[in-house]
């Protein structure tokens, strides 16, 4: 049925064999049939065609064909069978499979045109931190709950030397932080600073990206600002910290001109100028929509047709209203 040709998205097992196929060039066809042509079923159903020597014609392509209109009609349904292929119908799909041209019921696609590339478009965390009395005394219940007051004292520390914020760089306050820190001896690790962002830290778009990583540039980490890595005036390749609330995707085609870049170039930067894309999580998936290829809208009715229409039901209307209100006596 249809559904092996869309369901599972990229990196599931239904999109993954869709891929094995393509990718080996083993699908010549996929031929939609008739819809009501099976005993209790009126899905839609199709024919894959897998060779895995193909002619030099077929290689590296793949044809559909849409045979949903060739059939012939029974007498007496069966079930929900209503039709079948007749001799002068199979022999329309063959001639169609074996020229491998052209038409209105046949397509002729490169493979790689069923493929997309999902890629997932971060941005960064920013962090406003408040250092206030009432942020002070949620942070320090916190702690407490978590078995972790010692770091309580640090955080007034700097609370005393920072002042109540609001303070929009992240980054300094966690430096003034591991600073004040070094005299105590207390290491900081992902639970405590868990607890710092949750009682004392809210995301704020006005407040700087929260640094995750900055490492001198070198041969093996250069600036890339389409992946996330981003250089500085001081020779250094930063990464930032991504928002999963603002996280993303999209699906950018295989064939799509000038690849994930220039898609992204164009239809996420001019919106979003702080996104990257996680290089890591970028999955390639494939699917076949003969809607797409084969859809034949509905031609819209001219202005004539519809002003007639018009014409004629003001002409059904008229008087209607006056005969109501003689009817109701809301005329005398």
């Amino acid at each position: 049925n249809g559904s092996s040709l869309f369901t599972g998205d990229a990196g599931q097992g239904e999109s993954n064999i869709r891929r094995w196929i393509l990718e080996n060039d083993w699908l010549e066809a996929i031929i939609a049939l008739p819809l009501n042509i099976f005993y209790n079923t009126g899905i839609a159903t199709y024919i894959w065609v897998l060779s895995n020597r193909k002619p030099e014609a077929r290689r590296g392509k793949t044809q559909l064909i849409d045979a949903t209109t060739w059939f012939k009609p029974l007498r007496k349904n069966l079930g929900k069978k209503n039709c079948e292929l007749g001799e002068s119908d199979t022999a329309r799909i063959l001639d169609l499979f074996l020229n491998f041209t052209e038409s209105e019921q046949s397509k002729i696609f490169p493979n790689e045109a069923f493929g997309y590339a999902k890629i997932t478009v971060e941005r960064p965390l920013r962090l406003l931190t408040m250092l206030d009395a009432d942020s002070l005394e949620r942070f320090a219940v916190a702690c407490r709950e978590q078995k972790e007051e010692t770091i309580v004292p640090v955080i007034r520390e700097v609370a005393a030397s920072l002042g109540d914020g609001p303070h929009l760089d992240y980054n300094a306050f966690r430096r003034t932080v591991e600073t004040a820190s070094a005299p105590h001896k207390i290491k900081w690790n992902s639970k405590r600073w868990k607890l710092v962002q949750t009682a004392l830290a809210t995301r704020d778009e006005s407040a700087d990206p929260v640094i995750r990583r900055e490492e001198k540039a070198s041969k093996t980490d250069v600036p890339e600002t389409l992946y996330g890595r981003y250089g500085t005036d001081a020779g250094t390749v930063v990464e930032y910290e991504p928002d999963a609330d603002l996280r993303d995707t999209e699906q950018v085609p295989l064939l799509e001109d000038g690849g994930v870049p220039a898609f992204f170039q164009r239809e996420v930067l001019p919106y979003v100028p702080d996104a990257w894309i996680d290089e890591a999580a970028t999955k390639i998936g494939y699917e076949i929509s003969f809607t797409r290829y084969f859809y034949k809208p509905t031609p819209l009715r001219g202005l004539d047709e519809i002003r007639a229409d018009i014409e004629a039901l003001e002409q059904e209307t008229e008087g209607l209203l006056g005969a109501i209100l003689v009817e109701t006596g809301a005329t005398e």
